[in-house]
């Protein structure tokens, strides 16, 4: 049954790469947070992608303090 569930794992992650694929993600290093985040929500999502679903992430309620340049 274990092994089943892995078999179906890998297939979900490989569909969700492809449709990641498709959808033009892996053409270019991602840039930003929100990039990333797309390309690995799309790779979860797996065949939902194909139903519709278009995952997107924004993170622009994420606060990081950068340190600022010393002068």
């Amino acid at each position: 049954m274990g092994r089943l569930i892995g078999i179906l794992l890998v297939i979900w992650l490989a569909i969700g790469a492809f449709a990641a694929f498709q959808r033009g993600y892996f053409e270019d290093t991602p840039s930003n947070c929100s990039e990333a985040g797309d390309i690995a929500l799309n790779i979860v999502a797996g065949p939902l992608n194909y139903t519709g679903l278009n995952p997107k992430v924004d993170c622009s309620d994420i606060n990081v303090d950068t340190p600022e340049p010393s002068e």
